[in-house]
């Protein structure tokens, strides 16, 4: 199918021009995308976006998975246009801050208390800070095997994009392989007394090994530290309740932000009331400066996550999401394997949090042949870098989403039989994006 990117392709070089990486998140950076065929977004609706050439795709990983309802959610936006009609941001704080405190935490009850921001890193970075001010320890200890936790100093010096860092940050942060107790235990016991907390998702792709995440809060706090869940990604996605409520097992501090606010920008930092309340007015411990932020309770923002809330109960969206997963999961499999790709097309995750991998010859990832199937996708009208559906998505969508698929799986198949996908890329190749030089 033939699509212009005239007007994106020079949309993306006023951007580079202006902003440094040409986005607001490396996730949706120029060099995640074929080469000129890095679409500017113009609008969005349901499961749909249009870009700024007219063409239309099909979405999938809305928002890096923020916008699970899809855009233009009728009762997300009639909530915020309702509060921005009545101002947005006052000298103390609004009734709406004590309602959307309320609706979470009758949603989440594994928390006691929440306090909201913008972003997932100020979330989770004050959930190192309060563990570090609990315990009195130095040492964050991170889950190695999952990808992102904060832009923050004490996430970043992990990843190969550490530049500006001081090796002193570096040595506060160590790392733990997930669904391994034995390995985490000798790690507490190397460093014992030093750890403050113990932070990770409950899970990414995999189910947690049996008794693995209860065994790791038994271990977290034998040896002193505290439990973090990241729930940015897992929380009302896995389930309404987080995956604490999906796999039964309470942290003592868990963040929330993504599909919070339907791709308004809200995020939490929720957790048992004696840890929480350090950083406010009614104890006698030194207090701590979790969370102050200037725009954290904007009331369209609260009121966003309000609605958010009451459509997942109302309409059981984490059950949806599935749903609409598993129909995904099940087209994108038996195209794969009539073009005779399956062992290289694969779709991994919980139905409700997709991603695909591109496998070479040898079965090993591959960013040429992801750049080939994305720029398939791309042509046939479906954009997203994984599967991650929205509610908004309809078994049209899906059904036309699997017959593209399949159209990039036969072209798959002609370059895994000349053995170079070059000639169906179109210029270099997508890239990862933490690297160390461009």
């Amino acid at each position: 199918m033939t699509k212009s990117f005239t007007k994106s392709t020079e949309a993306n070089k006023r951007l580079h021009d202006l902003i440094p990486g040409g986005a607001h998140t490396y996730a949706k950076g120029e060099d995640q995308y074929p080469y000129e065929m890095a679409p500017v977004i113009s609008h969005g609706d349901g499961a749909h976006v249009w870009d700024v050439d007219g063409n239309e795709y099909i979405e999938y990983g809305s928002g890096l998975r923020a916008v699970s309802l899809g855009h233009r959610h009728p009762k997300v936006v009639e909530a915020v246009r309702r509060e921005i009609d009545r101002g947005n941001n006052f000298v103390r704080p609004s009734i709406v801050e004590l309602e959307a405190a309320e609706r979470f935490l009758a949603t989440v009850p594994t928390a006691d208390m929440v306090k909201f921001a913008k972003n997932g890193s100020d979330a989770t970075t004050a959930a190192v800070k309060l563990a570090r001010a609990v315990t009195g320890r130095p040492l964050v200890a991170l889950c190695a095997d999952h990808a992102f936790f904060s832009i923050d100093d004490w996430f970043i010096t992990r990843t190969a994009m550490n530049a500006g860092i001081p090796d002193e940050i570096g040595g506060l942060t160590v790392g733990f392989p997930y669904g391994d107790l034995a390995a985490t235990e000798e790690l507490l016991i190397r460093n014992e007394g030093q750890i403050a907390c113990l932070i990770l998702e409950a899970a990414t792709q995999h189910d947690p090994p049996a008794g693995y995440l209860e065994g790791l809060r038994d271990l977290a706090h034998r040896y002193g530290a505290l439990l973090i869940f990241d729930e940015m990604i897992t929380g009302f996605r896995f389930s309404a309740a987080g995956a604490q409520g999906l796999y039964g097992v309470t942290p003592d501090l868990s963040t929330f932000g993504k599909a919070l606010g339907n791709g308004f920008s809200v995020s939490a930092l929720a957790g048992r009331r004696e840890y929480m309340e350090r950083g406010g007015l009614r104890d006698s411990n030194e207090r701590v400066f979790v969370l102050s932020t200037t725009h954290g309770a904007e009331t369209h923002a609260l009121a966003a996550a309000i609605a958010v809330l009451d459509v997942y109960a109302e309409e059981d969206i984490a059950a949806r999401l599935h749903e609409r997963g598993e129909r995904l999961t099940k087209g994108v499999r038996e195209v794969a394997v009539a073009a005779g790709v399956q062992d290289h097309v694969l779709v991994r995750g919980r139905a409700s949090n997709l991603v695909f991998a591109t496998l070479d010859d040898e079965l090993q990832p591959s960013q040429p042949y992801r750049t080939l199937f994305l720029r398939e996708l791309i042509l046939g009208g479906v954009i997203g870098p994984s599967f991650v559906v929205s509610s908004a998505l309809t078994d049209e969508d899906i059904d036309k989403t699997v017959a593209i698929v399949a159209g990039a799986c036969a072209v798959y198949r002609k370059a895994l039989d000349a053995g170079d996908p070059a000639p169906w890329l179109g210029g270099r190749p997508v890239k990862p994006v933490f690297r160390r030089y461009t």
